[in-house]
């Protein structure tokens, strides 16, 4: 909470007088904050269309790779991912809207955690046949409940997120999403023919041109929503290449609703509870720092209420996903870039996004009509938004003294931890899945080594500095009682 000034004390004998400047703030009470702005109906849609854009390719990845291990047929393949889908939209509504003392109430989107992918692969490998998905459900329904649990004692934390952290995070966020982009840009696919050829990048380049011409030229609303008609345009360049499959459409049902435990009772194994509950751990750790990101680029910085609300959302979602076949839920970092570059704060936005997500998932056939954006077309989008998040690290980490307390060494070393991953992704492959749960994601790893190094150089056995002789004179009171000087 921010304590408004009251200019300096007044001398004896002199009446107090006000030298607080008039502020935007404080002239117009009546004005909402930009993150709890309602826009018009038209806006909140297309705005919200655009972080569907954004995200849906990770929502829809975990529970594709996830069904396709299990051996799940189409048509209970299509059942995942509308779970996956409707959870989300959940999840994004409690974040947004909140209730109680769940959610953040900051334009905060919520999706699949891909840190649970590896584990519960691992899962599907020592379960026999159709128990694999009822041992993932048990573990979640505990991960997801101890995290609701542990929400309070998280959200004090908030202490070791000073500017010289929270600027090493913000920045790893959008440095490890950039492999995602690239990913994305060349087909994203690896298997395919024509991943990474020639025609997916160009595709990807002509959609981030388009996009960087809209932002340029295009002003108001139209600029807002620059991505969104960079992702149309894209998407009608790639029909003649051949890379928009309208096919899958008639391959879809119309509505789906999906039913709690659809693939069996949940049973509880030790070790996968034991998986489910480090990457919980580090869900909330990249939702702790996500929500200092968000809190830096909206203006409504994140304290220890919100961090609580946030991570209360992300246990009680992951419980509500076990049960609707969903998975984990965690904070989605690229539509934070989104929120960075269009500066469209409000968080309304964001749950009219939840409520698409939910019709979705309850109509599949809607949910393929979003995936017929190509994924080079979305490669291009992703390095302007990916590249944003970056920037905002960056611009946060200015105020971090870094010529002070070993703050530039707490950095150099974080960012190199957190790059580690995506620089040699099996560094840590002879190391226990414990370890490799953790340091195989760039914003944890950074995370905690940025955490550990600033509690090292600026919190350890340190004591507060001693005045000087000089300025014990200087601020002792005159016989008036007025201060010197």
């Amino acid at each position: 909470m921010r304590i408004p000034h009251r200019g300096i004390l007044p001398r004896p004998g002199h009446p107090r007088r006000s030298r607080v400047p008039a502020s935007p703030a404080s002239h117009n009470q009546s004005s909402p904050h930009p993150v709890d702005e309602l826009l018009p109906p038209p806006k909140l849609v297309a705005y919200g269309l655009q972080h569907i854009a954004a995200m849906y390719a990770g929502v829809v990845a975990p529970p594709l790779i996830v069904g396709t291990a299990v051996g799940l047929t189409g048509s209970e393949l299509t059942l995942l991912i509308g779970a996956a889908l409707l959870t989300s939209g959940i999840a994004t509504l409690l974040q947004t809207l909140g209730f109680w003392r769940i959610g953040s109430r900051l334009p905060f989107v919520n999706g699949i955690s891909f840190a649970g992918v590896a584990p519960m692969l691992a899962i599907v490998k020592q379960s026999h046949p159709g128990q694999a998905l009822p041992a993932i459900y048990g573990a979640l329904l505990i991960a997801g409940a101890a995290a609701f649990l542990a929400a309070p004692w998280f959200g004090r934390l908030n202490r070791f997120f000073p500017p010289v952290v929270s600027g090493t995070v913000i920045t790893l966020i959008g440095l490890s999403l950039f492999p995602v982009a690239a990913g994305w840009a060349q087909g994203g696919n690896p298997t395919a023919a024509d991943f990474g050829s020639a025609s997916n990048i160009a595709l990807a380049g002509v959609t981030l041109a388009v996009i960087l011409i809209l932002n340029r030229f295009l002003r108001g609303f139209l600029g807002s929503i620059s991505i969104l008609l960079g992702l149309a345009a894209g998407t009608l360049l790639a029909i003649p290449l051949g890379k928009s499959d309208f096919g899958a459409l008639s391959k879809v049902p119309v509505f789906s609703m999906p039913s709690p435990f659809h693939f069996g009772a949940p049973t509880f194994q030790l070790g996968a509870v034991i998986s489910m509950l480090i990457v919980m751990l580090v869900s909330m750790t990249e939702s702790t720092a996500d929500l200092l990101a968000l809190g830096e680029i909206v203006e409504r910085p994140a304290d220890e209420r919100v961090i609580e609300g946030g991570l209360r959302a992300d246990g009680a979602a992951t419980v509500l996903a076990a049960l609707f076949n969903g998975f984990a839920a965690t904070a989605f970092a690229q539509n934070i870039g989104l929120i960075a570059l269009t500066k469209v704060r409000s968080r309304f936005v964001v749950a009219t996004s939840g409520v698409i997500l939910i019709l979705l998932g309850l109509f599949p056939v809607a949910g393929a009509l979003v995936s017929v954006v190509p994924q080079p077309v979305l490669g291009g989008a992703g390095l302007a938004l990916f590249g944003t998040v970056t920037a905002s690290g960056i611009r946060t980490l200015t105020a971090a003294r870094l010529d002070e307390n070993g703050n530039l060494l707490t950095v150099a070393v974080a960012l190199g931890f957190g790059v580690l991953p995506i620089a040699a992704p099996n560094f840590y492959a002879h190391f226990p899945q414990l370890v490799q749960t953790v340091m195989n994601s760039g914003i944890s790893a950074g995370c905690l080594v940025a955490i550990t190094l600033n509690i090292f150089f600026n919190q350890l056995g340190r004591r507060p500095a001693l005045p000087l002789p000089t300025e014990i004179v200087a601020s002792a009171p005159d016989r008036a009682g007025a201060p010197t000087g």
